[in-house]
């Protein structure tokens, strides 16, 4: 079983080209699914039953794992057996007729104006670390990129109205920027970042690159200070982001580019349809108002 794992591990890390943060994702729920596998007394692949599959997803409910969380857990093991199965270590491959419930996938939090207000004028702009995550926020919101992708950004990739953005599978997109967003980076390079010679754009105070848990930890303060009670995070303002473009009258297409969207229905499921876009649509279509 552990020869066919690593096995595994160099497939998605040649063939199918995974970044290194999807792969350690991988690696995780895999290891967690051999240890429940091994307190069954399994010992190969062979011996496991879609009973055994459906008992580890139950065990994770049980542990108030989020349904984001068990939908990643299927997804990662519909992907190991199909490779087991591709080369010949199953006869079967026992994921395929296996589906998730239908609440799994959930819809993530959505900040109103007012909240999104809230949330931006907690950060003291006279601390360098909050000046950077009011700039944080700012470009999360406003241009709807990816913890990962704002983590990647450099001093150089940002413009006056648009941003470069370093997105999955190394495509590269132009996504607009707005104002408000640039004004906060200014004024985080010019009172704090003047003499540093990192090149990238958000940065610790020990001079390195920020990462994603130290901005979901920076966010999820933010919004306790605030007196948020929505489960806030870097993905709910690329949802907030996507939403509020809906509410007003942006294309479904328009959003799919500039959240690097590689099909349109992965951007018809994320964003959410809001009682805004349904009122409008309602009152300039509808043949008898």
């Amino acid at each position: 079983m552990i020869e066919q794992v690593q096995d595994f591990y160099l497939y998605i890390a040649s063939e199918k080209g995974l970044s290194h943060n999807t792969q350690l994702a991988y690696k995780q729920d895999i290891e967690r699914f051999i240890k429940f596998i091994k307190q069954k007394n399994i010992s190969s692949f062979s011996q496991i039953e879609q009973k055994d599959l459906i008992a580890f997803l139950e065990s994770l409910k049980l542990q108030k794992h989020a349904s984001s969380s068990l939908s990643r857990y299927l997804m990662t093991l519909k992907v190991l057996f199909r490779f087991l199965k591709r080369e010949g270590h199953l006869k079967t491959n026992i994921t395929l007729y296996l589906k998730g419930p239908k609440n799994w996938q959930i819809v993530p939090s959505v900040l109103s104006g007012k909240e999104i207000e809230q949330l931006f004028d907690q950060p003291n702009l006279e601390l360098e670390t909050e000046a950077r995550d009011r700039a944080i926020l700012e470009v999360l919101y406003g241009s709807g990129l990816r913890v990962s992708e704002l983590c990647l950004l450099k001093i150089n990739d940002v413009g006056d109205t648009f941003v470069k953005v370093h997105g999955k599978g190394n495509k590269e997109r132009v996504v607009p920027i707005g104002r408000k967003a640039i004004d906060s980076i200014d004024y985080y390079l010019t009172h704090f970042r003047n003499e540093d010679q990192s090149p990238y754009l958000f940065i610790t105070a020990r001079k390195k690159q920020v990462d994603r848990i130290m901005i979901w930890k920076q966010i999820k303060m933010y919004a306790k200070r605030a007196g948020l009670r929505k489960n806030i995070s870097p993905h709910a303002l690329r949802h907030s982001f996507a939403t509020h473009l809906l509410d007003n009258g942006a294309d479904l297409r328009v959003i799919q580019e500039m959240l690097g969207h590689a099909n349109i229905g992965t951007t018809d499921r994320y964003t959410q349809v809001s009682q805004t876009h349904l009122h409008k649509a309602f009152n300039d279509c509808h043949p008898r108002l």
